[in-house]
């Protein structure tokens, strides 16, 4: 990703965060956190059978797991957040 990409990338992800943020002030944040990854869950589904095909659904699964523990991770490491 060049530099504008990951500029647009980051904003748009700062977008859910915001969304959850705000759900936040009337929702406990412990389920905020799951209601986001359920959401990704199903969107992540949707996007694999309907836009991309992915014809191996297990090996998708195993990329997109290992993808969010790798962000995960990065995010648990970072003292700004």
């Amino acid at each position: 990703m060049d530099s504008s990409e990951t500029e647009k990338f980051v904003r748009l992800a700062d977008r859910f965060v915001r969304t959850a943020n705000t759900a936040n002030a009337k929702i406990p944040a412990t389920e905020i956190h799951m209601a986001f990854l359920y959401g990704a869950a199903r969107y992540n589904a949707f996007v694999a059978k309907n836009v991309i095909d992915v014809a191996d659904h297990e090996a998708f699964v195993t990329e997109m797991a290992a993808a969010y523990t790798e962000m995960l991770r990065n995010h648990l490491a970072d003292p700004n957040v």
